[in-house]
């Protein structure tokens, strides 16, 4: 299967109700159903994963050439804690196939498309994120961040860095500090420590910087649905039986 559509494929749904193919079913429901067919190992994982995501920081990758970037990107996300993400790519983008992947770590994330910078832009306003972008040429450093308040990274494409469109469209920009002579980082090592320094200052919020009662078992539900090739199979089976 195309990686790109993968990803792009990757969206939860906030929602105390979800459609499972032709079910309408509610999440508390969908997880007493489908916790009967996984191990106790199983169900804590799940639920240990679940209590510690969060929503509070948000990566924007725009216009990433690379398709294994990609991956390694959603893969120390994921690892993080962060469960969103946005894609912005170009509509005649032309993109070099992954040499590398996931690991299966989109199907545990948020991920929204979008083709223009305005329009990520436009829903993260919306959501009340303060917007930071990448930049070797700014003299303000990562630290210059602050965390507690929830937070769009942007980082931009392998050769160009993010568009000129995006940093005009951003609360400011930072950059990683580097002491040694190399000039950049590659950008799947750039957001791996991004993402580290963001969680020690998120994990500071703690309860605060966390999914609510309600966004958790939306999670969890969506989660026990991407553990079976055929949920709606099951939870049919076991609604008639019930």
């Amino acid at each position: 299967m195309d990686q790109d559509l993968d990803f792009r494929r990757a969206k939860l749904t906030w929602s105390d109700r979800l459609r499972v193919g032709e079910l309408d079913i509610d999440a508390a429901t969908i997880v007493s159903i489908l916790k009967r067919h996984l191990t106790d190992e199983r169900i804590a994982r799940l639920e240990s994963v679940v209590a510690h995501r969060t929503r509070h920081l948000m990566p924007v990758l725009e216009n990433i050439y690379d398709r294994g970037n990609v991956s390694a990107v959603m893969r120390s996300s994921e690892a993080f804690g962060f469960i969103g993400m946005h894609l912005i790519d170009r509509p005649d983008a032309k993109f070099k196939a992954a040499n590398r992947v996931s690991k299966g770590a989109e199907k545990w994330l948020d991920v929204r498309a979008f083709s223009s910078p305005a329009d990520s832009v436009k829903e993260l306003r919306a959501k009340g994120y303060q917007i930071w972008a990448t930049d070797l040429d700014t003299r303000h450093e990562i630290g210059s961040i602050d965390f507690s308040k929830p937070t769009a990274i942007v980082l931009g494409n392998e050769k160009d860095g993010v568009s000129e469109e995006m940093k005009g469209l951003v609360d400011g920009r930072f950059r990683v500090p580097m002491l040694g002579f190399s000039q950049s980082f590659n950008i799947s090592v750039a957001a791996a420590l991004i993402f580290y320094h963001a969680h020690l200052e998120i994990n500071k919020l703690g309860e605060k910087a966390k999914l609510t009662e309600a966004e958790r078992a939306q999670v969890l539900a969506n989660y026990y649905l991407r553990c079976f090739d055929n949920p709606e199979a099951l939870l049919r089976a076991n609604l008639k039986s019930d």
